[in-house]
């Protein structure tokens, strides 16, 4: 479909494509925007699958996906009603970001990134809304991708960024210049680091009275320069290359905040992480399992007892942590007490239920799960990425260590 023939909400933002229908989503059922995204996710997740491998390949960024998820509607999904989106909650972005993940991981991370901060000023509005809505017009013209630059958004980089941040040898720091702030550092593995928009950018502040900053800025900004350095194993297509800021002007009017550093640090921002990121490699692993299953259909003995019961540990173990993850974000939208509480332990479960079905599919599957002549291979090498947002998984076993041992 082409931007001409893209329909629009009386807010400008691209409305979802295809027929209105029942939908999956929880919310799909009285909100026909909704609705018509998930009528329309089937054929999305066709057309990204369809290139994937392609992508994966070349290392190229799938700028065909996006496209396609944006024409869809997907791309600015949780966009609040009041903006003209259609406001989508926690549950119904995980199940998106699921059917997303299984047909290109690159394509829903970086889709996942965006999301998140349409979200999050739904919920706060911590975006000056002039800023915000030159986020929205971009929108109607086309794919605005929003990159998270600063501890969160790093992909894959693990404790040795961790380390090299402690130690100042990567991050940004901002100063004040003439008209506003000069930014200047390096941030590694920016997810669709050549494709964004917008980067949310949290900085070191100088000065009298140095502490932490949130900056918004432009893809285009003279000064800021995308090195290609990504060369990883999996998500090859996401082109996380380091995003390198040589003095680049950031006016008052696109600072989200000053001060201390934690100020952002909201338990609702982190229920919505810890599920959206984790539904994309649920989606990988269903990939993986459906491969599976279509590969031993046609080699499987009756009363093969065993393979049997293989194959029904990589079912049970995938749909109990899919349940769970969607569970606990309708818990969220529903507004459950302590539900964001519970978040990363769903996050856990998830990320560990991923690799484990993809680990046992590879094995099943015997040397074709690692030829690249199939695509399972290349789930495998996705799958390994799970781990490489955010928090830690011992830190989040040591935080429910301490909740437990407090008595809540």
């Amino acid at each position: 479909m082409t931007t001409a023939a893209r329909q629009s909400t009386p807010g400008g933002i691209p409305a979802p494509a295809g027929p209105v229908g029942p939908g999956r989503g929880d919310a799909a059922a009285g909100n026909p925007a909704l609705a018509q995204a998930f009528a329309g996710l089937p054929r999305v997740v066709d057309l990204l699958a369809a290139r994937a491998e392609e992508h994966d390949r070349d290392a190229g960024f799938p700028y065909q996906g996006i496209e396609v998820v944006h024409d869809a509607g997907l791309l600015t999904l949780t966009v609040a009603e009041r903006h003209g989106g259609p406001g989508a909650g926690l549950a119904d972005t995980v199940r998106v970001l699921t059917e997303l993940g299984r047909g290109d991981p690159a394509v829903a991370l970086v889709t996942a990134f965006t999301l998140l901060v349409h979200a999050r000023q739904t919920r706060t509005s911590p975006w000056p809304e002039p800023v915000y809505a030159d986020l929205l017009a971009d929108s109607v013209r086309g794919p605005a991708l929003v990159g998270v630059l600063g501890p969160g958004g790093v992909l894959g980089r693990g404790g040795a960024d961790d380390a090299a941040r402690s130690a100042g040898t990567v991050g940004v720091t901002a100063r004040r210049g003439e008209d506003g702030w000069l930014l200047t550092g390096c941030e590694p593995g920016v997810a669709g680091a050549e494709a964004l928009a917008w980067m949310v950018v949290t900085a070191r502040t100088e000065g009298e009275q140095p502490g932490e900053g949130v900056f918004l800025v432009q893809g285009d900004t003279p000064g800021v320069q995308v090195e290609p350095t990504w060369d990883q194993l999996g998500l090859r297509a996401t082109a996380s290359h380091d995003v390198v800021f040589e003095a680049a002007e950031v006016g008052d009017d696109a600072v989200v905040r000053l001060g201390a550093g934690g100020a952002d640090d909201d338990p609702l921002d982190r229920a919505w992480t810890d599920l959206a990121l984790p539904a994309v490699y649920l989606g990988v692993a269903r990939a993986a399992r459906s491969w599976l299953v279509r590969a031993l259909r046609p080699v499987l003995v009756d009363g093969d007892g065993q393979l049997q019961a293989a194959v029904g540990s990589i079912e049970v173990e995938l749909t109990a942590a899919e349940e769970l993850l969607f569970a606990l974000a309708r818990g969220v939208d529903e507004g459950v007490p302590d539900a964001p509480l519970r978040t990363a332990a769903g996050r856990i479960v998830a990320t560990r239920a991923a690799v484990s079905v993809v680990e046992q599919a590879v094995a099943l599957s015997g040397g074709a799960g690692l030829s690249r002549a199939h695509p399972l291979e290349r789930h495998f090498r996705d799958v390994l990425h799970a781990r490489g947002h955010g928090r830690r998984e011992h830190e989040l076993l040591a935080e429910a260590g301490r909740q437990a041992l407090r008595g809540r």
